[in-house]
């Protein structure tokens, strides 16, 4: 498999968000009082057309509520969502179906995703009728052709199907209308490892072939940083840290955490940071100061008192008041 591909220099943004914000509330009742949690704080991001942009985290660091945002799958709390330049934070109606034609998502669970009552070509179709539209002449054999399925499996459903070829039906009906970009919210999660070599050379294929802008949303800092030209790091709903080159060497403690955490079969090579210990906070409560303080080895008084703000660094950007040098 060969890295995906770079985009050109000066590549105009597809997607900026700026001040992105989504606030959750929980309860609210005579016997338990209500919460608020705030998923995604603040978040600026921009995805250059043709770029490959990967957002990594632990579980519950709003990875999924930054995609569902992007997607206008949700409303967000405050912000805006810029699309081709044009602002598509509150869209409804014509304006948002139209949108839906540009800007796809392929979900990580592959049979979730997918009807049951469904054969594969109905759930080619589903985006053309959705929209009242008529289906065109071949488009599904050229669905299945793209993603490498035999055209057989247009009358299969999806429990007769291993979880590689469900994936596979999830990028073909992403790619039924042609978009411009792809949300992909950790899509080889649920695979077994082989299977995931395959998907992720399958997407990468797709993107050389039809130009795509991928926003790919993962845990696996390994896989990231092998598939992605740009890397951006979230804790607790906020971005920690942003790697233009994501081989560089972290700035963030909490990166150097994640990279020290993945599994690595090559012995020469050494974390900077040990692991991470303890758990991640409550969402519902979080200290005060930087979230990652609680956790973070190389926390300064400030760091439990502040919230560090971002600052450009030589390999990006940075939240962090104790960086780790270069």
């Amino acid at each position: 498999m060969t890295k995906a591909a770079e985009p050109s220099a000066g590549a105009d943004p597809i997607l900026a968000l700026s001040g992105l914000t989504r606030r959750f509330q929980s309860g609210g009742g005579f016997l338990r009082p209500a919460r608020s949690m705030t998923a995604v704080r603040d978040l600026d991001l921009t995805v250059a057309r043709g770029d490959c942009v990967g957002v990594v985290g632990e579980s519950g660091c709003g990875k999924s509520t930054l995609a569902r945002l992007a997607m206008r799958l949700i409303e967000p709390s405050a912000g805006r969502i810029l699309f081709e330049g044009a602002d598509v934070t509150h869209i409804r109606g014509r304006r948002l179906r139209a949108l839906r034609k540009k800007l796809q998502m392929v979900f990580q669970d592959p049979y979730a995703s997918l009807d049951p009552r469904y054969t594969v070509r109905d759930c080619l179709e589903e985006p053309f009728r959705a929209l009242g539209e008529k289906v065109p002449a071949g488009r599904v054999e050229q669905l299945l052709d793209q993603v490498g399925l035999p055209r057989a499996f247009a009358g299969n459903y999806p429990h007769q199907m291993s979880g590689g070829q469900r994936q596979r039906v999830g990028i073909a009906r992403a790619l039924a209308y042609r978009p411009d970009l792809i949300v992909l919210d950790e899509p080889t999660a649920s695979l077994d490892v082989s299977i995931q070599a395959q998907i992720i050379a399958l997407l990468q294929d797709l993107q050389r072939q039809h130009g795509l802008t991928y926003l790919f949303i993962s845990h696996d800092l390994g896989l990231v940083r092998y598939f992605c030209s740009r890397i951006v790091v979230m804790y607790l709903g906020s971005v920690v840290e942003v790697l233009e080159d994501p081989q560089a060497a972290p700035a963030h403690p909490y990166t150097a955490a994640l990279m020290a955490s993945s599994f690595t079969p090559d012995p020469t090579a050494r974390a900077t940071i040990a692991p991470m210990e303890g758990e991640i906070p409550s969402p519902f409560a979080l200290p005060p100061g930087c979230p990652f303080a609680p956790r973070c080895p190389r926390a300064l008084d400030r760091c439990r008192s502040a919230y560090p703000p971002t600052v450009p660094t030589a390999r990006g950007r940075v939240a962090c008041f104790n960086p780790i040098e270069a």
